[in-house]
């Protein structure tokens, strides 16, 4: 399961629509061992494509090397779909090549509709998992 504060979220779904008609892609950044998803980094999408996306090589390394300073790893690596359902395509399948992250999919096909759902893949198998956006605590 894949458990996201509303900021996070909020966050991702505004990127996404921020970027349409092209696909936009980020990760979100967490402490290494903890599954905890805390840091929301949008990324450009090198192709600026609506069907395709892939990090800059240059953001990636530097999002990357930042994240080894910061002991974090991308506890969630996004990307939306400007046509399609929020479902990985072949291509998506392909190039997933961190198995521990979850990948999230948001769906901007309906400006009325939220589409947003959360994989494991490994090794080419898509395993859909729960989200579960918890709602900010209160201050006493």
């Amino acid at each position: 399961m894949l458990k996201l504060d509303q900021a996070t979220y909020d966050a991702i779904l505004a990127h996404a629509r921020r970027d349409h008609p092209d696909e936009a892609c980020g990760i979100v950044a967490g402490p290494a061992g903890s599954d905890t998803a805390s840091r929301v980094v949008p990324m450009q999408n090198a192709e600026r494509s609506p069907t395709f996306y892939r990090f800059d090589s240059a953001e990636q390394l530097a999002v990357w090397r930042e994240m080894d300073d910061r002991d974090e790893v991308p506890v969630v690596i996004y990307h939306s779909h400007t046509a399609t359902e929020a479902y990985p395509s072949r291509t998506d399948i392909a190039l997933a090549a961190e198995p521990d992250a979850h990948y999230v999919l948001v769906s901007t096909r309906a400006s009325d509709a939220i589409e947003f759902r959360s994989f494991r893949i490994s090794d080419g198998v898509v395993s859909e998992e729960p989200v579960e956006i918890m709602a900010a605590e209160s201050s006493r």
